[in-house]
């Protein structure tokens, strides 16, 4: 049985390592596109349901950011993580209740859409005496099932947040709807890029438009080639993934 686990785990170690390398070869055809180069890009692994031998290999591979979903599982694996050489952030949905937990044990909450989230990350920053990054997520998609704040509500939640002095916005995030046609999802990678440049290009306190993350695995390249500076890849890395 233990040999028939570690042919298993070998087996998927070395599928690992194939898509490690691929992915970061689309990368750079994408960024070269784009007008830029591999080094552009944050390459970011979603490691939702991967076990941290699998997410530690990666690393070992080179990868330098991963991100997990929900604050549960981020705190079961937390103590298996190699975050020598690595940093980890949440990208998922967080509730405010849940936000003490994951403070100074992430580099960035990509997932702040409203101002009492980013209030309630602030009062706990400020508890520990550091500053967390943040990037605000915007329902691009105007999806009803979706978090993010609506466009027209980006410009009042940045003035807000800015005014934080323990929570510095590092840019923005988004999930596109799920389209039939890479044309049509490159509407939405588009239309954030526009809002990026947009903030970008104003004088705010407390505000650095460092980081678009936006396009997972079925779409990094599109985002890539839109203007996205950050991805967020899981299943085209570590497999399909197995709900527990």
């Amino acid at each position: 049985m233990t040999e028939k686990l570690s042919t298993e785990l070998t087996e998927k170690l070395e599928a690992v390592k194939f898509n490690y390398y691929d992915i970061t070869e689309k990368i750079a055809k994408a960024a070269e596109i784009s007008g830029r180069t591999a080094d552009d890009i944050t390459f970011l692994a979603a490691t939702k349901t991967v076990e941290p031998v699998v997410i530690n290999y990666a690393i070992s591979l080179g990868l330098k950011h991963i991100g997990e979903n929900k604050v549960q599982e981020l705190l079961s694996k937390y103590d298996e993580y190699n975050l020598s050489d690595c940093d980890l952030q949440l990208i998922g949905h967080l509730q405010t209740n849940k936000v003490r937990q994951i403070v100074g044990k992430v580099s960035m909450i990509q997932s702040v859409d409203s101002i009492k989230l980013a209030n309630e990350i602030d009062k706990q920053s400020k508890k520990i005496n550091i500053i967390t990054d943040i990037l605000l997520e915007v329902n691009i998609g105007r999806e009803e099932n979706k978090s993010g704040v609506l466009t027209e509500n980006l410009d009042e939640l940045i003035e807000n947040v800015s005014k934080l002095d323990n929570v510095q916005i590092r840019g923005l995030m988004a999930i596109p709807p799920i389209c039939d046609k890479k044309s049509d999802v490159c509407k939405f990678f588009d239309k954030m890029y526009k809002l990026f440049i947009d903030i970008s290009g104003k004088t705010l306190d407390n505000v650095c438009m460092d980081y678009l993350s936006m396009g997972m695995s079925d779409d990094y390249q599109e985002a890539i080639i839109s203007g996205a500076n950050m991805i967020r890849v899981g299943s085209s890395l570590f497999g399909a993934r197995i709900y527990r």
